[in-house]
């Protein structure tokens, strides 16, 4: 069974994500091929048999570039096995000042719409990274930079959870491998 894991990032943390689930499914015996989004026209996407897909997501929207191949590639993606995750909470609070819980309102707006097209098996938010020696990428960034209330209260770290991480593709690569006992 071969999986492509196909995500986009603006400043790494999501690839180390995705790279961290490839090498998860690969450690069960899948095939996996970890691309970014953008190099994926190339690939023949037909012949994947699953589909792990996710980005950074950036004031609540995740990047256009994913949300653009999943529309794409709808029809095909909506008749495979897909699950779909996205980084972008900082900190390591599971709330925010509100008691709001972080990943229920970190979850990009276009899971909505996708999850209706493509019927996604799963779906995680994950904690995400932020360096702020690192150059802005994209003018709301820089925008946001400016502004010292927004780029004082940003909590500077890498906050990615690799257990949870590890445990979500492990349950992926066991939903791949024995799809008749999960449909009993």
């Amino acid at each position: 069974m071969k999986v492509l894991v196909a995500y986009a990032t603006r400043h790494g943390a999501t690839r180390g994500i995705a790279q961290r689930i490839g090498q998860r499914l690969e450690s069960h015996g899948l095939v996996v091929e970890v691309r970014p989004v953008r190099e994926v026209r190339g690939m023949a996407v037909a012949d994947c048999d699953a589909f792990v897909i996710g980005a950074a997501a950036y004031f609540f929207h995740w990047m256009d570039e994913t949300t653009t191949f999943v529309r794409r590639h709808a029809p095909l993606l909506a008749s495979r096995p897909v699950w779909l995750f996205s980084s972008g909470p900082l900190g390591t609070d599971a709330t925010d000042p509100q008691g709001r819980d972080q990943r229920e309102t970190a979850e990009p707006k276009e899971f909505a719409e996708l999850a209706a097209l493509i019927h996604p098996r799963g779906r995680s938010i994950f904690f995400g990274a932020y360096d702020p020696t690192q150059p802005p990428s994209g003018m709301m960034e820089r925008l946001t930079r400016m502004l010292p209330a927004a780029r004082d209260g940003l909590p500077a770290g890498d906050f990615r959870d690799w257990a949870e991480i590890d445990a979500w593709a492990d349950g992926i690569a066991t939903e791949l491998l024995e799809p008749a006992t999960r449909s009993h």
